[in-house]
């Protein structure tokens, strides 16, 4: 039998300058493995508010769900009895405004819960991610045959491992009415829209977690405290916009 990738996502959007992120999200995401039972599946769920403290320069807040559910059907040389959920929330703190007419700059912190939550939770439970950002949205200039927007940026996340910044870098171009793309990281899109309403898009990215094992487990000798996956997602999406701010792929 063959397998696949089951992916549904839901979300609302504002469509203003201030746009860095979706308002509100739910997502359903199924991932299973290759010849093998080892499935993957994750509920996620996010809401974001924006407040405008002045003309163009806006404070950011919301909070991440993810409940990570493992089916671990294969041998492994450590016990999976206490991987089989994982729960990670985050707390999103961002500020954003003009630096002038051309570049927008946003900075962001997120405390993070990521744990199996098997017992009580205790301070290596929490992890700190942020970043700052720099965005220039040239989206709905009229003069421009090809709009574009440019996303540079440094992230730091405890949860990869490395004690130091990593860069970041997101392009989208549309090339016409119909095709646009996005290259950078951790998602290339390449995008058809049948009409205004609806398109079909190819897409690969990033997925994956980190977080704390509550019950340490046992591999070749040594303790492991955390567990975490890498996965590279690729795939094919329906969108469709229903209201005026509501879509679903």
């Amino acid at each position: 039998m063959k397998k696949f990738l089951v992916l549904i996502s839901i979300f609302t959007y504002v469509v203003s300058n201030a746009q860095l992120t979706d308002l509100a999200r739910l997502e359903y995401s199924f991932i299973p493995k290759n010849k093998s039972e080892d499935q993957y599946t994750r509920i996620r769920a996010l809401v974001n508010y924006p407040i405008e403290v002045k003309e163009d320069a806006y404070f950011v807040f919301g909070s991440e769900y993810n409940r990570i559910y493992l089916n671990l059907n294969d041998a492994y040389p450590f016990d999976t009895s206490s991987t089989e959920t994982i729960t990670v929330i985050d707390l999103n703190l961002a500020y954003t405004y003009k630096m002038n007419k051309k570049w927008r700059v946003a900075y962001s912190i997120s405390p993070r819960l990521a744990s199996t939550l098997n017992k009580k939770i205790t301070s290596k439970d929490f992890f700190v991610n942020g970043g700052v950002f720099f965005i220039k949205d040239r989206t709905k200039a009229k003069e421009l045959e090809k709009p574009y927007r440019l996303i540079l940026g440094l992230t730091y996340n405890t949860t990869t491992g490395i004690t130091f910044p990593l860069p970041l870098i997101s392009y989208f171009r549309q090339l016409n009415k119909k095709w646009s793309y996005i290259v950078g990281v951790p998602k290339i899109n390449l995008k058809y829209a049948f009409s205004p309403k609806e398109n079909l898009q190819s897409f690969v990215g990033l997925d994956g977690y980190f977080a704390h094992l509550q019950r340490p487990t046992m591999v070749n000798g040594n303790q492991v405290d955390n567990i975490s996956l890498s996965v590279v997602v690729a795939g094919l999406g329906y969108e469709y916009q229903f209201p005026k701010h509501l879509v679903c792929i």
